[in-house]
């Protein structure tokens, strides 16, 4: 028996659900160390469904790259979650080791879905959750 790596393909419908999770932002695995022989890079589907965010959260010591598929997203990040970037639909984003943000589907109508890629692996570790009014110009659906 052979110890060679070989490609592994996920298929759309058999993303794996076993990664760490933050409220209602959902992260589903395409390649992972959970269920792939990779071990230094996650990479999967985020999804927030309309009016739907994440507690505030950081990622440890990994670096986070994103793509916008589909929707209106938005990063708070900062002291009490004052400052905040927007993402559409083919935005790229960056957010750094350690830092403390909150991901947001802007659109109350609208799922957001962003690909994510980070690297080790997706760590988060969740933090004491603000109210949605300290979030600036988001609402609920």
């Amino acid at each position: 028996m052979s110890d060679q790596v070989v490609p592994v393909v996920t298929r759309a419908g058999e993303l794996d659900e076993s990664t760490l999770q933050s409220g209602e932002c959902v992260r589903k695995s395409g390649v992972s160390p959970q269920h792939t022989p990779a071990t230094k890079i996650w990479f999967g589907r985020v999804s927030n469904e309309p009016g739907h965010r994440s507690p505030p959260h950081h990622h440890e010591e990994c670096e986070t790259g994103g793509y916008v598929l589909k929707g209106h997203g938005r990063i708070y990040f900062g002291e009490d979650y004052k400052e905040y970037i927007d993402m559409y639909e083919g935005d790229f984003v960056f957010v750094p080791p350690f830092m403390p943000h909150v991901e947001v589907n802007m659109s109350t109508t609208e799922e957001l879905v962003w690909l994510t890629c980070r690297t080790p692996d997706n760590l988060v570790t969740n933090l004491p959750d603000v109210p949605d009014e300290a979030l600036e110009g988001y609402r609920r659906a």
